[in-house]
């Protein structure tokens, strides 16, 4: 039998390093980074910037300009003439907030005598926690912009549509009686929202339409108030609709892109109890509290990517640190960001 020691040859250990558990955290750290792009819908839905230092960042907002007709011998530089364009300028300021983090602890003698792998576990935990408040915060953000003023006196204000009163404006909405509607009425919405898009001269790329999984497969199957599928449907081929019922899926209706998403706000958040309160942006601007509001009436967003803006200082970010006197690994995911309203005339609120 040998005796004395021997050097094993760490599977861990970076050549040239001295760190035995290296390249085992890597894993943990993809697996939370990859899990994070999954779970989000509004990351590529909205303007993001990011910044080397700060606490803040700033976009300029700039009005249109005019044209008139030259007589000639008039000075175009004379401003009495009325040549010259005064172009209104405004901006609008991002602040940064509080790092925001998702930890936990895996003890080593649980990990050493586990059956699985349950540091994947944790960092699909991890990553999934993140994406939820990004992309929560990110929508409450965007309903923020749908009830904003216009940013300049050239420009328009947010607007919200009632599904179910097929009409513009917030003067119907009951927050304590919610009316239901049909698939036809959600149809007749997107196009009413699409039509006031193009009258404030948004972009027709990059339009998108948020739903709640309840509201999205009404457009599938054009149901009525009693659940019956209806030849309205959004996906009939017979009326130029495209989808699948059998992956029940609705890619495009006049024009914007449909997504689902669990995210959405559906509650009264406007009493600062809210885990978004403590916000740097003040979104609601006094009607809220950061990124909290009353969503009671709200199901859904029409929007254009320019809407919301997220300024990033730290962007996801893993750390790990195997605690001696805790006989345990401590994981840490962590971000430093910011969401605001940048252009309110982007943003229609669905609600009823």
């Amino acid at each position: 039998m040998a005796n004395g020691n021997t050097s094993p040859s760490r599977v861990g250990l970076i050549e040239g390093g001295s760190d035995n558990d290296a390249l085992f955290l890597k894993k943990f750290s993809g697996e939370i980074l990859q899990t994070f792009e999954e779970s989000n819908i509004f990351k590529p839905l909205h303007t993001i910037r990011t910044i080397d230092s700060g606490k803040s960042a700033q976009f300029p907002v700039t009005g249109i300009a005019s044209a008139s007709y030259h007589t000639p011998g008039e000075n175009i530089a004379d401003g009495g003439n009325s040549y010259l364009s005064d172009v209104k300028k405004s901006e609008k300021i991002i602040n940064i907030d509080k790092m925001l983090v998702a930890s936990t602890f895996l003890a080593n003698i649980d990990d050493v005598k586990n059956h699985y792998d349950i540091r994947s576990v944790y960092a699909n935990e991890l990553g999934k926690a993140l994406a939820v408040r990004f992309d929560t915060a990110i929508a409450k953000t965007f309903l923020a912009a749908a009830r904003d003023s216009a940013n300049l006196t050239t420009t328009s204000a947010g607007s919200t549509y009632d599904v179910a009163g097929e009409a513009f404006g917030r003067g119907n909405l009951d927050p304590t009686a919610v009316d239901t509607f049909t698939g036809a009425q959600l149809v007749g919405a997107l196009f009413a929202t699409a039509q006031r898009l193009d009258e404030q001269d948004v972009p027709s790329d990059g339009r998108f339409c948020v739903l709640r999984p309840a509201e999205y497969y009404k457009l599938v199957t054009g149901a009525d108030a009693s659940n019956t599928f209806s030849l309205t449907s959004a996906i009939n081929s017979d009326i130029g609709g495209q989808g699948s019922i059998a992956s029940g899926n609705v890619p495009q209706i006049a024009g914007i892109s449909l997504y689902k998403s669990n995210h959405l706000p559906s509650t009264d958040l406007s009493g600062g109890t809210g885990v978004d309160a403590g916000s740097s942006n003040d979104v609601f601007g006094g009607n809220g509290v950061g990124y909290d509001g009353d969503f009671r009436n709200t199901f859904g967003i029409v929007s254009h990517s320019a809407a919301v803006g997220t300024v990033k200082l730290l962007d996801l970010a893993t750390e790990s640190e195997y605690q001696i006197e805790r006989q345990g690994t401590l994981f840490v995911a962590k971000y430093a960001m910011g969401h605001g309203i940048l252009r309110p005339e982007c943003a229609i609120e669905l609600a009823s």
